[in-house]
């Protein structure tokens, strides 16, 4: 049978037509590789999975904080200490997740709760997380029912654990991400839920822990759960699941403590005091004004803060009492800030994660400025199979960072042994940068000066301090294993993606 010419190319270019058309219209559609148009999570091309849908969202306590530009210490209208240790300068500060509250006692209970369930035989990991209760000692002052009753009487569950070190705020940070993630995990099915866990006869032999879960290392019988994401990798069967990846966008963060740019920047919260790009007038504190009372027609006359008025006056009056807290006061008193931060100023100090150098300023860089590196890697009990080392309480072994990039194949396979493989071969990479640029020795810190690589930041300004400390600028600082009933903390989360601004609202055409 014969066709016509004429009927025959319309048809083969209206075919072609269609397949470019398609073509094009793959590489704009999400499910598709814009680069191959290969169609994401198909079991039957190879099974790579790419998660459209994830929507970014804070963990559990945290609220965002929108970044951007600021002059970090320019709040500061006066240095009382004549230390020159807060020049102003012009910073970036990338979005950001921080407490809404500062970290309080009935918080840290539940850290030890936990403890006590989950390693009940042993008293030295329980015992090294409690919070100092003698910090509330004094020679001339009776105090003495703070130490028993401040932590644990209910009446004082709401207030901010105090007495906590550096080393056990950082602690707690590592903790509590693991336990957001493993409840995530569990509430929604991908690892055994709750009930049927309590229900088994044997218990793990470790805490859940999120690297170890990334890496593959928790899985299996009386581990996984019924509603694992399915693997559509080749050769699988329709019934195989595999465990959660980062790529699923399932898991948070971790949780961690703030820089001090960015507890500075959250502090001030110059989001309800800028007009289209412009910040309208200078903050000496969290809030507008030079004084520490409300200007606000409902709230006027009431004090913005906890701290110490003046020398003796901690509270005020009888009858007619100021910030009315005596020590401490809940987590949630007084008014929010215009981030919705509570006591961003007063009631307790907070530890940020810096490391405290007096000419930190000279150093930092202006995005994301910080100070307190010490880069390490992870410990692999197996090279070849990548299977991460545990300690006794199953958390990966961390080791000093070997090299300043990514190394060669044929570097890594010049070690012979794993422990050189860990600890790398002689090199001058130092990984330890907490006194990078220092033109001082470090043989002196701790001698001829207080300051050394464990001198950590705090902020804020406390229950005991004059108003001077309420500053969002001002800093001072503390060893890392020294604890105050000055001083707590809150915890922070890095953003992931864009949230904010323009781009995260521009539209696809």
């Amino acid at each position: 049978m014969m066709y016509s010419k004429k009927i025959l190319i319309p048809a083969i270019c209206l075919a072609f037509g269609l397949l470019i058309f398609s073509s094009c219209s793959k590489s704009h559609n999400s499910d598709y590789s814009s680069k191959t148009g290969v169609k994401y999570n198909d079991p039957y091309n190879g099974g790579l999975q790419i998660n459209r849908k994830v929507k970014e969202a804070p963990g559990p306590g945290l609220v965002g904080i929108e970044g951007g530009t600021f002059v970090m210490g320019g709040s500061l209208n006066e240095d009382l200490g004549y230390d020159y240790d807060n020049a102003k300068r012009r910073v970036t500060v990338a979005s950001f997740y921080i407490d809404e509250t500062e970290v309080s006692n009935a918080d840290w209970l539940e850290y030890l709760h936990w403890i006590a369930q989950s390693y009940p035989e042993d008293g030295k990991m329980y015992y090294d997380a409690l919070p100092d209760s003698l910090v509330w000692r004094h020679a001339l002052s009776y105090n003495e029912p703070y130490v028993n009753l401040y932590f644990r009487h209910p009446s004082f569950q709401d207030y901010p654990v105090v007495g906590v070190s550096w080393e056990q705020a950082n602690a707690y940070c590592q903790w509590r991400t693991d336990r957001v993630n493993e409840h995530i995990l569990r509430e929604t099915g991908v690892l055994m839920d709750y009930k049927t866990m309590n229900g088994q006869q044997t218990k793990p032999d470790a805490a859940f822990n999120t690297e170890l879960y990334l890496n593959g290392q928790i899985r299996g019988e009386n581990v996984d759960g019924k509603n694992m994401p399915k693997d559509n990798s080749i050769g699988a069967t329709k019934e195989a699941r595999r465990p959660v990846r980062m790529e699923d966008g399932v898991l948070k963060q971790p949780y961690r403590l703030p820089t001090e740019a960015e507890w500075e920047y959250a502090a001030l919260g110059l989001i309800g005091n800028s007009m289209q790009g412009n910040i309208q007038t200078a903050r000496t504190y969290p809030w507008d004004g030079l004084g520490v009372r409300s200007a606000h027609r409902k709230t006027q006359g009431k004090m913005m803060a906890n701290f110490k008025i003046t020398s003796g006056n901690n509270m005020g009056v009888a009858g007619d009492l100021n910030d009315g807290g005596d020590i401490t006061v809940p987590v949630r008193a007084y008014m929010p800030n215009d981030f919705g931060l509570y006591n961003m100023a007063g009631n307790v100090n907070e530890w940020v994660s810096d490391v405290y150098r007096q000419l930190s300023f000279e150093d930092f860089e202006d995005f994301n400025p910080y100070r307190g590196h010490v880069f390490m890697d992870n410990k692999y009990e197996d090279a070849q199979t990548r299977t991460l080392a545990k300690d006794e309480y199953g958390r990966p072994i961390k080791v000093p960072a070997k090299a300043a990039r990514k190394q060669t194949w044929e570097e890594l396979q010049q070690a012979k042994t794993i422990d050189s493989i860990n600890t790398g071969a002689a090199t001058a990479y130092d990984n330890d940068v907490r006194g990078y640029l220092d033109e001082e020795q470090k043989a002196l810190f701790g001698k001829v000066t207080l300051v050394n690589d464990k001198s950590r930041v705090y902020k804020g300004g406390s229950w005991n301090d004059r108003a001077y400390w309420l500053n969002p600028a001002t800093r001072r600082f503390a060893q890392q294993d020294q604890s105050s009933a000055m001083i707590g903390f809150r915890c922070a989360m890095t953003m992931v993606g864009n949230i904010y601004g323009p781009a995260a609202n521009t539209r696809r055409r």
